[in-house]
């Protein structure tokens, strides 16, 4: 996903998994030439609702294992980092992250989602259930928007 990588780039290279957010800003605006400042601090409230940072008193802290994180030479994110992810869309990349065909995932959740009658977020969510997997994390946020 590449807002995992545009998020672990800063950190890796410097080398640390905390950083305050005016440096990880310029790391993203003016090191990198990726987005501009306030793009950069747009880029800092989503990855924070995607729980890939959390604010700390000293700054931010990458909330997964950057070191490790494979950001190729040539990456450069596109502007569609910038944007907040539905629920739905969550759980359809966690369903397609699972190895279910994106095609078949919305085929699939679309059926759910006719045949019970409730929302696209509620029936991705039980459908990814039905399949194995943990989307807990989304389930409460479908279910407040029944």
């Amino acid at each position: 996903m590449s807002l995992r990588l545009a998020v672990a780039a800063p950190f890796q290279r410097a080398g640390t998994d905390t950083m305050a957010e005016s440096e990880f800003v310029v790391a993203l605006s003016l090191d990198r030439d990726w987005f501009s400042p306030d793009q950069a601090k747009r880029l800092v409230d989503v990855a924070a609702s995607e729980g890939l940072l959390t604010r700390t008193d000293d700054g931010l802290r990458v909330a997964f294992d950057a070191a490790s994180t494979d950001v190729p030479e040539d990456f450069r994110p596109g502007e569609d980092v910038l944007r907040q992810r539905s629920v739905f869309e969550k759980v359809l990349d966690a369903l397609v992250d699972a190895g279910v065909a994106k095609q078949e995932a919305v085929a699939n959740v679309n059926s759910l989602q006719s045949e019970l009658g409730v929302t696209v977020e509620a029936a991705a969510v039980l459908y990814a259930h039905r399949q194995g997997i943990d989307v807990q994390d989304h389930a409460s946020t479908a279910l407040g928007e029944l």
